[in-house]
């Protein structure tokens, strides 16, 4: 007999080791990418090391993929300045795109990092498929900023936006730390004499904090890519390099899905995630939030996969992702 789990007074679970094997439910791909990550190093950037060195390393690991995502969606790209913030304005290359809605993107990369590789992943497959125009925002990280900056500039530019199109026609969607962020302009927007936007996508994240919940300790043993809580009298390194420094982690422009009346002025919502991803606790938390405030709210989980693995766009579950995408941006953008 295998052995059990124990629990302490505290509600504390001891869990034996154990060997958990690529999913018999996920794709021949998905279970072919696990297996490759015995070859792969993984790990947050070690304290201490200079960001620009951080940024530049994290371009030149993605830049293979940047490549092969740019080649299977071909898109043109335009650098441009909207409200003094620097963007990418992706289009489908050759092909007619929709003129009267954009898209807006928060890319991911622990709110320090990820301009412009984390940008172009989640921004070319989404107007190509979908034939919209991108407008991905290059905001204020850390450490060179702090918190509210990131949702400062999108405001920025989601209200330069609105001069040419309506609130009904503009959807925000973004991953990881860009999820995160789209969390965030779901209670921006209304405290701040703006319109709600139509839909929100909030993808590898939820509207409350990260290394939260069951899914970060899961994750962290199960998954790799980010490490679990530290244990008592442990420091867990700040991944936002102190982006949110001296804020409460509860407040509601940072965690809406604490609260419950912020979370009643969301517009429709799609929450991506994985059972494998340290995000997964606050996609439900979020979902649920939403529920039961009354706005609609679709979750997809995909079976064994991580954070934010829609970016691994040859694997059939990130297509189905970016199908989930596309569809949930045409029903919700008006027509």
């Amino acid at each position: 007999m295998s052995e059990q789990p124990t629990f302490d007074e505290h509600g504390v679970a001891h869990v034996p080791a154990f060997d958990l094997p690529a999913s018999v439910l996920s794709s021949p791909e998905a279970r072919a990418a696990q297996a490759e990550r015995a070859r792969m190093t993984r790990g947050v950037p070690e304290p201490g090391r200079d960001i620009a060195t951080i940024r530049a390393d994290l371009e030149a690991m993605l830049a293979p993929q940047v490549a092969a995502m740019l080649a299977a969606y071909p898109v043109d790209i335009a650098d441009d300045t909207i409200a003094g913030v620097p963007v990418k304005i992706f289009t489908p290359r050759d092909r007619p795109f929709d003129p009267d809605r954009v898209l807006i993107n928060l890319h991911g990369g622990a709110f320090t990092m990820g301009w412009p590789s984390c940008a172009m992943i989640e921004s070319a497959p989404v107007a190509v498929l979908g034939g919209y125009k991108v407008v991905s925002v290059n905001y204020r990280m850390a450490p060179e900023a702090r918190h509210p900056a990131g949702a400062e500039d999108a405001a920025a530019v989601y209200g330069a936006l609105l001069e040419t199109f309506d609130a009904g026609r503009i959807a925000i969607y973004g991953g990881s730390a860009g999820g995160a962020l789209t969390g965030q302009m779901g209670a921006w927007l209304p405290v701040h004499d703006l319109p709600q936007a139509a839909a929100l996508g909030i993808f590898g994240a939820g509207a409350v904090r990260f290394n939260a919940g069951d899914s970060a300790y899961i994750a962290g043993y199960v998954d790799g890519s980010f490490p679990p809580p530290p244990r008592p009298g442990e420091k867990m390194p700040d991944m936002t390099n102190g982006y949110f420094s001296g804020r409460d982690m509860t407040d509601p422009d940072i965690s809406p899905a604490l609260h419950p009346d912020v979370m009643a002025k969301f517009p429709p919502t799609l929450i991506i995630t994985g059972t494998r991803a340290m995000d997964m606790s606050p996609a439900i938390v979020t979902n649920s939030a939403l529920l039961k405030a009354g706005v609609r709210s679709t979750l997809i989980v995909g079976e064994a996969m991580g954070h934010c693995y829609y970016y691994q766009f040859q694997l059939p579950e990130s297509q189905d992702a970016y199908q989930a995408m596309i569809a949930f941006f045409r029903e919700n953008l008006a027509r």
